[in-house]
């Protein structure tokens, strides 16, 4: 059957329903009019849809607007730290897209600490991807229900998009004599690091304080003392993230040793900075997760480009970027060529969160209100 047969046959429905004798001036034959016309107008709307085909979402859930538009727009929202690689990621994807898809992509960035990020984004900020500093802020905004569970599975390496080390920087000529993390809870030494409550690179930095020396030969009691040390005599300020942390290092001139990721550092010497730096024999492996935030793209219509560009940076290309900016690749082709072995020295022992139970774990133990790092601290008061 046609549209009009179909239209025809919809239409002779209607009128065995109408009576004919009723009369339009009076109030119910007015209302029986206007229903009558108001399905029609549905019926012609319902009709008319395309050449009797009926309309559907393209292949991958996508939705028409967004396949259809000639520019699509994503909001990407990471770690402070992260900002020099993206810049550099960004406009290759956008280029390779336009060319095979003839499609402009819009990205909105925002930077900060990744624990902030990750509140602003359970408080609404409206993210289609999330790189964060830890894995543990991702879970974060599954429990809150943006994210499907079994987001690690999705991308390569469980969603390690980026990693780095812990070093420490230190003065020119190093006046302090500093070259273990020890060295950082001698008298008279200061330690500019970020706040773990605020920054995920801080939890990466109080873990490779804290293993350093159970992996030495020290229980849970030294390691207590010596972050306490370290935490509530030599750490002047707690800085809200990394960059900061470094601002208050290089621009203010504070403190003589810096805490924070190889990468930060790299990239710092690579803009003019003197820098000189160590990267512990014993540090842990700081592993940055990616995720797409998925109730926030089936709502934004533009899931194909933003799995595309998810996908996009694992690849060499991607990879090589954040080599450039001081990450270790998670690439193995990317991680074994000349220039990459020669930019970052091995380490002899390199812990994970997964030694310390993973985040959850550490999160309970060491992070939560009124665990370790908060009862620590309050001795500092």
């Amino acid at each position: 059957m046609n549209l009009w047969r179909r239209f025809y046959s919809a239409w002779q429905n209607v009128l065995k329903q109408v009576p004919f004798r009723f009369k339009v001036s009076s109030v119910k034959g007015f209302l029986s009019l206007f229903l009558v016309g108001a399905f029609l107008s549905l019926t012609v709307a319902a009709c008319a849809g395309g050449g009797g085909s009926e309309a559907s979402a393209p292949a991958g859930g996508t939705s028409p607007v967004a396949a259809n538009s000639k520019d699509v727009d994503v909001t990407l929202v990471s770690f402070a730290v992260t900002k020099a690689a993206h810049e550099a990621i960004i406009p290759k994807f956008v280029e390779k897209w336009k060319q095979e898809k003839n499609q402009n992509v819009n990205f909105r960035t925002s930077y900060g600490g990744s624990g902030s990020q990750t509140r602003a984004v359970i408080d609404g900020l409206e993210a289609d991807i999330v790189h964060l500093a830890l894995a543990l802020d991702t879970q974060r905004i599954e429990k809150a229900g943006l994210i499907q569970p079994g987001w690690e599975k999705e991308f390569p390496n469980n969603g390690i998009v980026s990693k780095s080390v812990g070093a420490l920087v230190t003065r020119p000529g190093n006046p302090k004599n500093i070259k273990t993390w020890a060295d950082l809870a001698r008298d008279g030494v200061k330690v500019i690091t970020a706040d773990p409550k605020t920054s995920g690179v801080a939890r990466w930095n109080f873990l490779a304080l804290w293993n350093s020396v159970i992996k030495t030969g020290g229980d849970e009691k030294k390691a207590l003392d010596f972050v306490t040390t370290v935490y509530t005599k030599n750490v002047p300020i707690l800085t809200r993230d990394a960059r900061e942390a470094s601002d208050a290092f290089f621009k203010q001139q504070q403190g003589d040793a810096l805490i924070n990721y190889e990468n930060e550092v790299i990239l710092a010497k690579q803009k003019g900075e003197q820098v000189n730096y160590i990267i512990p024999d014993v540090n842990i492996s700081i592993d940055n997760p990616i995720a797409v935030v998925d109730k926030n793209v089936d709502k934004h219509g533009n899931r194909e480009v933003v799995e595309a560009f998810t996908k996009y940076l694992f690849t060499p290309e991607a990879q090589q970027e954040f080599a450039k900016v001081g990450f270790r690749p998670t690439d193995e082709t990317v991680a074994q060529t000349k220039e990459v072995k020669a930019k970052f020295p091995s380490v002899q022992t390199l812990s994970t969160v997964e030694n310390f139970g993973g985040w959850n774990e550490v999160q309970k133990k060491f992070f939560e209100d009124g665990a370790i790092f908060d009862q620590m601290r309050s001795k500092a008061r």
